[in-house]
């Protein structure tokens, strides 16, 4: 076998021209081998060629298929940041496809004061070169104003489905299996947004616990599907499953992690990016330390063009060649720090985002935050971004709970968080309204639960978040009516809603708000029996918000005159009919608010239709609240979740304690 000098640009192995070319990135190396593995066993190549900071060369012959690994030369000066160790074999950070899945072993371990000589080829799985094609995707390319998200998890979704064939569940054939679209189609949901899908560790911590990294936020192989999900061709089989969420009109949104990897600090495995060049991708302190911003071990550096090329042409290929339509970035704060290592609007991630014309016209996602210092970063994105917004899940949950004071801060989360996202022509759609998510208590147990019940990670209960806003309700109809008024505030809110899989049909994970290691019945849904009425619900929800513009703007409401009526776009309503004042606003004990909402004042007449609606949330007492003048329809009463709509005379309504109403009628202005 002979090698080429080749060419430095792509990265990663690329085929063509009777064999393939191979380029990798790393600034502080001395040499690099290519091993190639076949059946008689591991072949070394010195890669010939470079170009800066580019490794290359040319293999002729080599096909698709081929089985390669990296061994990088270097020095081993930890207090420099350097761990070069070529007794490891190295996973190709832009392989597209690995044999197997990545589960920590002992020989994968780099070494502490000196390198670890032993030999880690037999225990890494290969990294695969595979076919580089960009298919014509038909995309349904839904607005924000559009927009309804789903969670799931990738396996977790399916596999106790009892309509999923068996040999599908868990994979991602069974994601996009008929019963499922079936399922998604009938809610009326837009995108499906899932837990990481690229190939990730089954790290050591766990490993020796006797579980496994089942939510996979320790990435590897950023390019490559996981294995564990598919069959004999994870790209061909992911590429699939998008196509058939395209064909059904559904979105495809990933949950990606670029604020780290999964080889951890100092005790973790050397597996990738730590031995190709771990100056480079890592951020670094004195005598080579990790810095930390993300709780796992180790910090990616943004800021350096190799780590940013790697993130931005990983994004590309998953868009590209994969098919996907947006992503939802973990602990984006990190990926938002620059030089300085401070969180900026301007950092080379966000600059490089907003220029790029692939990344620029798909969905994208922040969780604004991250453990490290200003880490908490919500409302602080840019255009195009929108960002998770866990003043929503936090101020809606305490309101329903019956907290004190909670009235105003529901009221702004209503309206489209504004004080948050309106700032440098951001549209409503920025805020990402939420109950719940995988990262915390399911629905159902935010309402059967007063404390988390952790014990199964191992970890003594420590685990998890303890601010929880929950209450153990006693009372199944109770449960009920607080779920079915939680899920009203999130969908009929101003922004884009996202349900997490699995509350519309009542699954519970035992009260454990943290089963990131749980691939078994506590993290998987439970579809043995779902709750149908809830589903119902959740559907007629879904339709209310379709069918009413004026529930799901792009502009901002800031209870300004209208141009075309001398109508405020927003107007709060006691429960006897007047405007809250000051002190109302200021009231521990207020529990019940009403909002008439109109299209945007700053926006053209009809751009949200021709209509006002009215919704009333009453987390107090049952109790009577006037309507405003006019005739009215009752769309929704979530204490008669069955009732059909109807037209509503009376000038006043009766409110059930733990309810929402919603009323709508057309403006006598507008009518035409």
């Amino acid at each position: 076998m002979k090698i080429e000098s080749g060419r430095p640009d792509p990265l990663g192995a690329t085929p063509g021209d009777g064999g393939v070319n191979f380029a990798l990135a790393s600034a502080h190396a001395e040499a690099v081998e290519l091993c190639i593995f076949t059946k008689t066993g591991e072949t070394r190549l010195e890669l010939p060629g470079r170009a800066g900071p580019i490794w290359h060369g040319f293999v002729p012959g080599l096909k698709p298929g081929a089985r390669y690994g990296y061994r990088v030369h270097g020095k081993w000066a930890p207090e420099e940041g350097h761990r070069f160790n070529p007794a490891k074999l190295l996973i190709d950070p832009y392989a597209r496809a690995l044999d197997a899945k990545i589960t920590w072993q002992a020989p994968m371990q780099p070494g502490k004061t000196k390198p670890d000589r032993r030999n880690s080829a037999e225990v890494i799985p290969k990294s695969l070169v595979s076919e580089i094609v960009q298919p014509d995707w038909q995309r349904p390319r839904h607005s924000w104003t559009e927009t309804v998200i789903y969670e799931a998890h990738p396996k977790g979704l399916t596999m106790t489905h009892p309509d999923v064939p068996a040999e599908l569940r868990g994979r991602w054939t069974g994601l996009a299996s008929e019963p499922i679209l079936a399922h998604l189609r009938n809610l009326g949901v837009t995108a499906i947004e899932l837990l990481p899908t690229c190939a990730y560790l089954d790290d050591r911590f766990l490993v020796e616990k006797g579980l496994s990294n089942y939510w996979g936020y320790q990435p590897i192989g950023f390019f490559a599907p996981e294995p564990r999900y598919s069959g004999a061709d994870p790209r061909e089989e992911f590429r699939e499953m998008v196509r058939r969420f395209h064909a059904a009109g559904i979105e495809v949104i990933l949950d990606v992690v670029f604020n780290h990897t999964g080889e951890g600090d100092t005790r973790g495995p050397m597996l990738s990016l730590r031995g190709i060049d771990n100056a480079s991708y890592y951020r670094l302190g004195p005598e080579g330390a990790y810095i930390d911003e993300t709780g796992t071990g180790n910090t990616l550096n943004l800021a350096n063009p190799l780590a940013l090329r790697l993130v931005m042409d990983c994004l590309r290929h998953w868009v590209e060649e994969m098919g996907v339509d947006g992503f939802r970035f973990d602990l984006a704060a990190t990926l938002a720090r620059g030089a300085s290592g401070a969180v900026e609007p301007h950092a080379p991630f966000l600059t490089a985002i907003a220029q790029d014309p692939v990344l620029r016209e798909v969905k994208l996602i922040a969780e604004p935050w991250d453990i490290g210092p200003g880490g908490y970063y919500l409302g602080g994105f840019p255009h195009p971004f929108s960002e998770w917004n866990d003043r929503f899940r936090d101020d809606a949950r305490r309101f329903w709970r019956g907290d004190r004071g909670m009235t105003g801060d529901l009221a702004r989360r209503v309206a489209g968080s504004a004080e948050l996202f309106d700032q440098h022509g951001r549209p409503a759609t920025a805020s990402v309204n939420f109950i719940t998510a995988h990262d915390g208590f399911t629905l159902q147990d935010l309402v059967s639960f007063g404390e988390k019940h952790n014990h199964a990670n191992g970890e003594n209960n420590r685990d998890g978040h303890d601010a929880n806003y929950s209450e153990a309700l006693a009372d199944p109809q109770a449960q009920a009516a607080r779920k079915r008024a939680l899920l009203a505030t999130m969908i009929l809110s101003q922004g884009v809603p996202m349900l997490l899989a699995g509350d519309e049909i009542g699954n519970s994970q035992s009260g454990n708000n943290n089963a990131y290691a749980q691939d078994n019945e506590i993290g998987w849904i439970d579809w043995t029996a779902p709750d149908e009425g809830l589903i119902s619900f959740v559907k007629r929800l879904i339709q209310i918000r379709k069918d009413h513009k004026v529930l799901r703007q792009c502009r901002f409401l800031h209870a300004l005159e209208r141009k075309q009526d001398g109508i405020r776009d927003l107007i709060w309503r006691l429960c006897p009919g007047g405007e809250p004042q000051p002190n109302d606003w200021n009231d521990p004990e207020l529990r019940c608010i009403g909002v008439e909402i109109r299209g945007a004042a700053e926006g053209p007449a009809g751009d949200a239709g021709y209509e006002a609606v009215y919704l009333l949330l009453n987390a107090g007492p049952t109790c009577k609240a006037a309507l405003p003048n006019g005739q009215w329809t009752l769309l929704l009463d979530t204490a008669r979740p069955e009732a059909a709509e109807e037209q509503f005379s009376a000038a006043e309504t009766c409110l059930a304690a733990q309810s929402v109403q919603v009323f709508t009628r057309a403006t006598p202005q507008e009518t035409s």
